[in-house]
């Protein structure tokens, strides 16, 4: 796996993908689950897709499983949400996304697949309190939650690169 800047991501991607094939996938990572969602195929919008189960020693089945959406979704890059201070340094939180992106490298499942950090800041509480309305069993909320996240993550990411590229196209 290799990082790459925010921008040079979505750069790279409009560079060596065919336009409206390539996608991105957003990581919302918490201790117990990962949420996860995936671009539309022109890169606009972000929808919720699924949840993986977060354990150290699964570390392995978690890589063959990105292996997998890599595959069916067309899957260019990841955007993993990581919480970040004011001073835009790494939370004790972050290191623990860095942990996992790490882990996930050394399976050696993940090579060539490029990456990017975006703050996460808040999107958990914000999909929380979008949800809460809707009355879910505790279990089935969670889940739904770090979807969401992912997806807060994941849309965030896309406003800003595609904003930027119309502002660089307009001057």
């Amino acid at each position: 796996m290799r990082y790459m800047r925010p921008f040079s991501l979505y750069s790279d991607l409009l560079k060596t993908h065919k336009k409206g094939r390539a996608r991105l996938l957003g990581l919302d990572v918490g201790e117990k689950y990962v949420g996860l969602a995936v671009s539309d195929t022109s890169n606009k919008i972000a929808s919720p897709l699924s949840v993986l189960l977060r354990k150290k020693t699964n570390i392995d089945l978690m890589a063959s499983d990105f292996q997998s959406l890599i595959s069916e979704l067309s899957i260019a890059g990841f955007v993993v949400g990581c919480p970040f201070d004011k001073l835009r340094s790494t939370t004790p939180d972050g290191w623990q996304v860095k942990l996992l992106i790490n882990d996930l490298s050394k399976t050696g499942k993940l090579e060539g697949v490029c990456y990017t950090y975006w703050n996460e800041s808040f999107t958990s509480k914000n999909a929380e309190l979008l949800l809460k309305p809707a009355n879910l069993h505790p279990v089935q909320s969670k889940t739904v939650i770090d979807k969401f996240a992912a997806v807060g993550i994941l849309q965030g990411y896309l406003d800003y690169v595609n904003k930027k590229l119309k502002l660089e196209a307009a001057q």
